[in-house]
């Protein structure tokens, strides 16, 4: 029988703590958007904490888009819930997945899944497309990989706005932007750029014919395929760099 081993448990700063209580508030619907906490000389007495740590912690939660923060007597002073944190939430899903070095096949899967669902949504109400229409437009024009790329992002996360599910297209902003810098690598490495981006532009016009034409299957089919089209070039093109780097 295995002999227990005890050591002391970790310490948890008071900041973090309190991070918590408020987290525990949200998920219960105790708090909810628009919502204003105690003030911070208040909030700390209720917790028995101490105001630095309060402080901290609605700092972070400022920092993370949870809550807004001003000082003042007037109605908009004070630390309220943010009633839309869809930006910050973006900001912050991209924030992580940039720092976290997940394998690039992990985020094309999820990219893959991701997309299919916000081209098919698009396709089930294909009556404005003119965002679309105008950035095909703007990829027509003779443009280097440092003038297409932003486009491209741009395009795929149109169609995540397009399809009407904000959670799905924050989702996709933060993956998609995640992958910018491999995305432009990958143009980088082919030499044949003209022939590549005329390759994009035409899946990018098939996906668009689709959404337009209103067949869901077939726009999340043909988003899938440009998807993993693009990831299977950036592999390619990362063999070679790995192979040097093995000798």
């Amino acid at each position: 029988m295995a002999t227990p081993s005890w050591g002391p448990l970790p310490r948890v700063p008071t900041y973090e703590l309190i991070i918590d209580r408020i987290e525990e508030q949200l998920v219960s619907g105790a708090l909810g958007p628009g919502d204003r906490l105690p003030p911070e000389r208040e909030l700390a007495a209720m917790l028995g904490a101490s105001r630095q740590a309060v402080r901290e912690a609605l700092r972070v939660l400022q920092a993370q888009g949870v809550v807004r923060s001003q000082q003042g007597t007037g109605a908009d002073s004070g630390t309220v819930i943010v009633p839309a944190p869809a930006k910050a939430l973006s900001r912050l899903l991209k924030l992580h997945l940039a720092a976290a070095s997940f394998p690039v096949e992990d985020l094309t899967e999820a990219r893959v899944m991701v997309e299919r669902t916000s081209a098919a949504a698009a396709a089930g109400h294909p009556a404005d497309l003119t965002r679309l229409h105008e950035l095909l437009e703007e990829m027509e024009q003779d443009l280097d990989r440092e003038e297409f790329n932003p486009l491209d992002t741009a395009f795929h996360l149109a169609i995540a706005e397009s399809g009407g599910n904000r959670l799905v297209g924050e989702l996709t902003a933060a993956i998609r932007e995640s992958l910018r810098g491999a995305l432009l690598s990958g143009m980088r490495a082919e030499p044949d750029w003209p022939s590549l981006r005329e390759q994009l532009r035409a899946e990018h016009r098939g996906i668009v014919e689709a959404i337009a034409a209103g067949d869901a299957a077939l726009a999340a089919d043909r988003s899938e395929a440009h998807i993993r089209a693009f990831h299977r070039r950036l592999s390619s093109a990362a063999r070679p760099r790995d192979s040097r780097a093995g000798r």
